[in-house]
């Protein structure tokens, strides 16, 4: 499985990218040993694809808008499309096997039987985010074998994408019957939830460009004020923070992956200033640019 130390995003959604998502077959499989990332912590991203997952060691806490679940060793669950998420673990050697996948994978063309059956009632409900199965539960035993069984599928194998295939329709099939309940339960969209993805996407494409807290608001047609709420209601962060945040990220990805001096990566990453670039990096990683660069040779 191919081991994700980094995130990368797409242009213009600012979906989360991932590189290997083939039109094909549209299913990356992969390991995220959390302790990799800074302070044990996956950034607030979001994407199209589904993902399923099992946590093969340690706990890892997955955060979104509207609370957050913790996972133990041996669960896992489904995430839905497009949920603004993050996961942190303060555990050590927290490892979580993934399947990022399009639903087209399993359920075809857009508005075949199967997709209006089996896949929209899940991937259009708001009310179905997280989709949470523990091993301690009966019911949820079965279904979570599988999930873990499906990671170790002879990649190498001539049916390998046939049988994955297989396996994530059974394995939505029995996600989609313990999630009827709540399915029953009719639920209407949450706005600010539009709102929020519409500032992150404008804070992803301009924060190379000096940005204030209007230009921010703006972008979802709301006051600075409403700016504020929707962030620390949503991310527990004001704007400018992760503004910051997203600059640091974006730095740690160049500094890893280009060879661009120290002081034009601060610069196309919206710092003004080498001497300030330095300084927040140090604040928000525990060392220099440069130390860091270094560090991951």
């Amino acid at each position: 499985m191919e081991n994700i130390r980094s995130l990368q995003f797409k242009n213009p959604s600012r979906e989360q990218f991932h590189p290997d998502l083939e039109e094909d077959f549209p299913c990356v499989t992969s390991q995220v040993k959390i302790n990799e990332y800074k302070d044990g912590i996956v950034p607030w991203h979001w994407h199209e694809e589904v993902e399923l997952f099992y946590i093969e060691n340690g706990v890892l806490e997955y955060d979104f808008p509207k609370g957050k679940i913790i996972f133990p060793k041996g669960s896992g669950g489904l995430v839905n499309s497009n949920l603004i998420h993050k996961t942190q673990s303060h555990a050590p050697d927290t490892i979580q096997d993934l399947h990022i996948f399009n639903v087209s994978l399993i359920g075809g063309n857009p508005g075949s039987r199967i997709e209006r059956k089996f896949i929209a009632p899940i991937v259009n409900a708001p009310q179905i985010e997280i989709v949470s199965l523990f091993p301690d539960v009966p019911e949820q035993t079965e279904l979570l074998n599988e999930i873990r069984d499906s990671f170790y599928l002879r990649r190498d194998a001539a049916d390998y994408e046939m049988v994955l295939r297989n396996t994530l329709s059974k394995i939505w099939c029995g996600i989609l019957a313990l999630a009827a309940p709540a399915l029953a339960v009719p639920i209407t969209a949450d706005k600010a939830n539009n709102k929020l993805k519409a500032m992150m996407i404008y804070i992803h494409e301009h924060y190379a460009e000096r940005l204030s807290v209007s230009q921010i608001a703006s972008a979802a047609f709301i006051s600075d004020r409403e700016c504020f709420r929707v962030f620390k209601s949503y991310l527990q962060s004001t704007p400018v923070e992760y503004l910051r945040n997203y600059r640091i990220q974006k730095a740690c990805h160049l500094l890893l992956k280009t060879s661009e001096t120290i002081t034009s990566v601060g610069l196309n990453c919206g710092f003004e200033n080498n001497s300030y670039f330095i300084k927040t990096f140090r604040e928000k990683m525990g060392c220099t640019p440069k130390e860091y660069r270094k560090l991951a040779e």
